[in-house]
């Protein structure tokens, strides 16, 4: 069984080479919509894959960390990448291109790796990421699978290689959400939300 969990933010990037002049060239924004897909074969206590208020916990903190934020891209100019993080308070550094393709497989791993690193209390078993679904726009969007995310060929995403302003960090729950996930540190959900 599949169950999807639909997340939002507002994001501001450029996404250096590709295609479109106003898009390879220009500071825009887009409302993103991101579905978390979730597959299991069982279900828990509660006759469900996975409770979904678990998701409003650290799942949502780590989608919504690029909410009314700016995201770079590490191999961009660096002057570029000084001034927008002098002049904005929310911002990410992502090791990839910020499209929608590469948003997905970030994504993608940091879901993946707190999923992996969360002890369940309520018969949850065997409970995987399926898959990313980011919507750029009302008519596109990426979808990311394991295979996609972890893919050499289409960028190498390392945690450690993700970096979170100060700012953004300040609004998880747990300020030291990134740092305990980046450390693989276990994750415990509560016994109710």
């Amino acid at each position: 069984m599949i169950i999807r969990k639909e997340f939002k933010f507002e994001n501001a990037h450029v996404v250096r080479g590709c295609s479109s002049i106003k898009c390879r060239s220009s500071l825009h924004g887009h409302s993103y919509r991101v579905e978390l897909l979730f597959e299991s074969n069982f279900l828990d206590n509660g006759q469900m894959v996975y409770d979904f208020g678990l998701m409003k916990q650290n799942m949502k903190d780590l989608v919504e960390s690029f909410d009314h934020a700016l995201t770079l891209w590490s191999g961009d100019d660096t002057s570029y990448i000084e001034d927008m993080k002098r002049h904005s308070d929310r911002w990410v550094e992502l090791p990839v291109s910020p499209s929608a393709e590469q948003f997905s497989r970030v994504i993608f791993v940091m879901i993946d790796k707190l999923l992996k690193l969360t002890s369940t209390v309520n018969g949850e078993k065997e409970v995987k990421l399926n898959s990313v679904i980011v919507h750029e726009t009302a008519t596109g969007y990426a979808q990311c699978f394991s295979e996609d995310a972890y893919s050499k060929s289409m960028g190498n995403i390392a945690l450690e290689e993700i970096i979170f302003s100060e700012e953004v960090k300040r609004n998880f729950y747990d300020v030291e959400l990134f740092a305990k996930l980046i450390k693989e540190q276990k994750f415990q959900n509560p016994k109710s939300v």
